[in-house]
């Protein structure tokens, strides 16, 4: 497992704004009377069916997500509109493949690298935290060191330096395979959460929680649980930790939300670190349709969350008290995260389908919807064509996480869509977030179920990297859609980008995962 063996100068530094001296206020969002579709829904605890959650278990997340440096969960936070941290140069607005490391290959089908969504976390760990993993050898010692760690669908989480592709220390092999993005403690506690997505050798899958001192496990929340109503037990999904509370909230794909109340023990002079989970769990039944299973990592603003499921309800929850706000009936199967953001006062949410139930032809429907009503602002379609097989259907429409756009794009939100309009193709749409009519558009040769990830260079002017299935990365202008460059990578991109600085991560099916310079 080696990695290209000449290392390459260090990324730059990503500029940081400095901190601020008061931490803003979390957002407390009161609704209006619930407006929701659900056949029953039910909160319990220590199997003990409860009308509200305990106090400790209520939750309100804090207005930024970490106070740390780095990308710890997928698409960057809460509300799931990141994916990058600092600036990235680009004065010559080009894109340099810096380094590669070897993955195991894995067993058929699967193999090694990584599947959709897959994308790494990236963290500059802070002094006292790096002290305290002896597992770093020589780094713990070294400031600023900026740590990789990607799942794989080998079955392990690898540790990588971004500098240079290089392991910082041994995987940890988790036994099944992981094709969801891991997520790490934003608090920078060396706490690291993977969930598993496929059963290999009969062995049970579930969400794993390890101790990054020790590298051991802390904690395993099997997905095969008698509350659910679905025996499929997936986590794909990536969590998200409430650091004000001390609390990790994900969907699983049978058909249950989670709120696991940690209880966490760290003690980084004794380097100690211990987790005494409680586990809530939030179940509810749609209205007309059989599907259940949560694919997408759940989003939040404030005191509400917002998620999708299999069968196509979107849904918003109040933390507070664990009872649904609204839901809307998106149509089809929704597996793309919802990133959610502020206008005005209000949370607006971008949201789009695939074409499954509905296929194997039909439309994708893209949206924005209030997250305070669940009430439709507007809609677009797109045709699509998918698949009934054989050897399985295959899907399209959206898989990629919408790409809200900030600063200089502010005014736009970018989809990128899976076969259409047809087969092998892909498509790329900006959309006007006041009226959804296209601003861009930007024609795929083939097909991309990795989101679009976005970067800013110390101007503010924005830069968007997109993964194509045959492994071919773009890098695009945010204002225009125009392709400024392009790279091919060995293996197939299902995966989606981290970016630190002037480098982005992106892991490739096979066996690979790639370090690449936004210069």
């Amino acid at each position: 497992m080696e990695p290209a063996p000449s290392p390459p100068p260090a990324p730059a530094a990503p500029r940081v704004e400095p901190t601020r001296s008061t931490k803003p206020a979390p957002r407390i969002f009161e609704t209006q009377a619930n407006s929701t579709q659900l056949a029953s829904y039910r909160l319990s605890l220590k199997n003990k069916e409860l009308d509200a959650p305990p106090s400790r278990l209520a939750q309100i997340f804090p207005e930024r997500y970490t106070e740390a440096s780095g990308v710890f969960t997928f698409r960057g936070g809460a509300t799931r509109t990141g994916g990058a941290w600092g600036t990235c140069p680009m004065r010559e607005r080009k894109l340099e493949h810096v380094w590669t490391f070897n993955t195991t290959r894995g067993l058929p089908p699967w193999l090694g690298g990584a599947g959709w969504t897959g994308q790494p976390v990236i963290v500059q760990w802070p002094d006292v935290i790096r002290h305290s993993m002896p597992r770093l050898g020589r780094r713990r010692f070294e400031k600023g060191f900026v740590e990789v760690i990607q799942g794989s669908l080998d079955g392990s989480v690898y540790f990588l330096d971004l500098r240079t592709g290089r392991a910082t220390r041994p995987p940890i092999v988790t036994g099944n395979p992981i094709k969801g993005s891991v997520s790490l403690d934003p608090r920078g506690y060396p706490l690291l959460f993977v969930g598993q997505g496929i059963p290999r050798k009969k062995k049970a899958i579930g969400l794993h929680v390890y101790n990054l001192i020790t590298h051991r496990e802390v904690f395993f929340l099997p997905g095969k649980d008698k509350a659910s109503p679905r025996s499929w037990g997936a986590f794909d999904s990536s969590g998200l930790l409430n650091r004000a509370t001390d609390s990790y909230l994900l969907g699983g794909e049978n058909g249950l939300l989670y709120a696991l109340k940690l209880n966490t023990d760290f003690d980084s002079i004794k380097l100690t670190l211990k987790v005494r989970p409680e586990v809530l769990r939030y179940r509810y039944t749609p209205e007309g349709t059989p599907h259940y299973g949560i694919e997408n990592s759940i989003s939040v603003m404030g005191n509400l969350s917002f998620f999708a499921d299999n069968g196509g309800t979107v849904q918003a929850l109040d933390l507070r008290t664990f009872k649904p706000v609204w839901t809307f009936s998106a149509g089809d199967d929704t597996d793309a995260s919802i990133p959610v953001e502020l206008e005005g006062d209000r949370p607006v949410l971008y949201t789009g389908t695939q074409v499954d139930k509905t296929g194997p032809k039909g439309s994708t429907w893209l949206r924005k919807l209030d997250g305070l009503t669940g009430q439709l602002l507007w809609e677009r379609s797109y045709p699509c064509e998918g698949s009934l097989g054989p050897p399985k259907k295959i899907d399209a429409g959206l898989f990629a996480t919408p790409m809200v756009g900030t600063g200089d794009i502010g005014d736009r939100v970018i989809f990128t869509l899976s076969r259409c309009p047809g087969f092998n193709e892909g498509l790329m749409v900006a959309l006007s977030k006041a009226t959804g009519e296209e601003v861009w558009r930007k024609p795929l040769e083939h097909y991309a179920w990795s989101s679009p990830t976005s970067c800013k260079d110390d101007e503010g002017h924005t830069f968007i990297l997109q993964g194509d299935i045959l492994g071919k990365v773009h890098l695009l202008d945010g204002r225009t859609g125009e392709e400024l460059d392009s790279l091919q990578l060995e293996g197939l991109i299902e995966a989606s980008p981290a970016i630190f600085g002037d480098m982005a991560v992106l892991a490739t099916r096979g066996n690979w995962i790639h370090g690449l310079r936004l210069r």
